[in-house]
């Protein structure tokens, strides 16, 4: 396991492709083991142990997590990407890993960072700056920021991609995968291929960081004159294929405001939502990684910093009027003209809805009914989320019931629920049925 000692350091991201696989290796030995142990726990306690059960242990799990986040790149993040409130939809088991694998990863010692950097910018590559901090102010999956002056004064956020990471995609992809399979949390007939080869080419896009510096461009440029929102200004004299350089925005966490006046958090939460309703029916162009770290707020201002363009991605046409068609028939208190959208748009599978149609039909009547009500949504009352997890669980254990919904979807899904989990988070108040109408150009009904 990591030790504190270590983050302080920062830990040496494998990159060459022997050395992660040998990462993988070991993540196998440990299991093996500890599986070995927790069977012949059982055994002794005269239990017949499944599979599952002896891989599903406590241990166990730390061990994949922390392996997962020593890897960092498409290992820790298609753990990031499987959701962004593991709790209210996947078993506990897999709720802790996801939990782990969204922490915050070990920085690169300043070692690896110096090899680096001289890659990129060439071995006297300080000179271009007054300041350098060597010390990142954060860590992640794919990469680490750090704080920078140049020459020119300017005050710049320096994002520097680990190595190995864009090489290494599609095998961490296929090794992670082929955990969840035998760890038994996939059923085995599940086609999760289309899910796979679209998260690769995801990581692939997020993996370029010249294409994130002009996805960072062309989202200034829809939010501009807009004060609500801040995004910083690209720095493509300093930014390449592994490093991108940006303004640097004074700003602090955004879940920090959940000590603010109720008025404040519920005005941040109502602003998030406006742009995710805008980013899917107005700009046609998503940033689909509603990670906490990547919203940033400015007390003095108002103003949320948007941070992290390597998710975006077009919002196809498709897609767009499928959401909504579902929303509309949900304004309409329509219960079966839900459900319909849900199938047409591919929500819902046709296996789900021929073998549990009763709990289906109550689930979304309280979606419905819920819908229905006058005045704001009060996102910290978990009350009906609850209500729908519980039966949505009775579902999820049938595993002839399950269905992957399209590739599209499931990345608008990830923003949309990631977004509600923060307005959950900030206890928020918003009245989302006007700003819905507003988008889909319908009356008040």
């Amino acid at each position: 396991m990591s030790k504190p000692e270590d983050s302080a350091r920062g830990r040496p991201v494998p990159s060459g492709r022997l050395s992660r696989l040998g990462q993988f290796g070991r993540l196998a030995g440990g299991l093996a083991g500890g599986m070995l142990a927790e069977g012949a726990r059982r055994l002794a306690e005269g239990e017949r142990p499944a599979m599952r059960d002896m891989l599903l242990t406590p241990g166990n799990l730390l061990r994949v997590a922390d392996r997962l986040s020593h890897l960092r790149g498409a290992a820790m993040k298609l753990g990031q990407m499987i959701s962004m409130d593991a709790g209210d939809a996947l078993p506990t088991e897999l709720s802790q890993l996801m939990a782990r694998l969204r922490a915050e990863a070990d920085p690169m010692p300043p070692v690896q960072l110096q090899r680096v950097l001289a890659a990129e910018w060439g071995r006297e590559w300080r000179i271009r700056f007054q300041r350098f901090d060597d010390r990142p102010i954060a860590a992640a999956s794919i990469g680490q920021v750090h704080r920078a002056v140049a020459l020119d004064g300017r005050e710049l956020a320096i994002k520097v991609q680990y190595p190995g990471v864009r090489g290494s995609i599609d095998a961490d992809v296929e090794n992670v995968a082929t955990l969840l399979r035998v760890s038994g949390l996939l059923p085995a007939g599940l086609d999760i291929a289309p899910l796979l080869a679209e998260a690769k080419a995801q990581l692939h896009e997020e993996t370029d960081y010249r294409r994130e510096g002009l996805q960072l461009e062309a989202y200034g440029r829809l939010l501009a004159g807009r004060e609500a929102f801040v995004v910083p200004s690209p720095a493509p004299d300093f930014t390449t294929d592994n490093v991108l350089a940006m303004g640097f925005v004074e700003g602090v966490p955004i879940e920090s405001m959940a000590g603010a006046s109720q008025a404040e958090r519920d005005r941040i939460a109502a602003r998030l939502m406006g742009l995710v309703l805008d980013e899917l029916f107005r700009f046609g162009m998503m940033q689909t990684d509603p990670n906490f770290a990547n919203f940033r707020y400015q007390p003095a201002t108002g103003a949320i910093i948007l941070l992290d363009f390597g998710a975006t991605r077009t919002v196809s046409a498709a897609t767009a009027q499928a959401y909504r068609g579902l929303l509309a028939a949900g304004l309409s208190g329509d219960g079966e003209a839900v459900k319909k959208a849900a199938l047409d748009a591919g929500f819902l599978g046709e296996a789900a809805v021929r073998r549990h149609g009763d709990l289906i039909d109550r689930m979304i009547g309280l979606i419905v009914s819920e819908a229905a009500r006058a005045g704001p949504v009060d996102f910290a009352d978990r009350r009906i989320l609850e209500a729908i997890r519980d039966q949505a669980t009775i579902v999820a254990g049938d595993r002839e019931a399950w269905h992957v919904p399209p590739t599209d979807t499931l990345f608008v899904q990830r923003k949309i629920g990631g977004i509600a989990l923060l307005a959950a988070r900030l206890k928020a108040r918003v009245d989302l049925r006007p700003m819905v109408e507003a988008r889909l150009g319908l009356d008040t009904v």
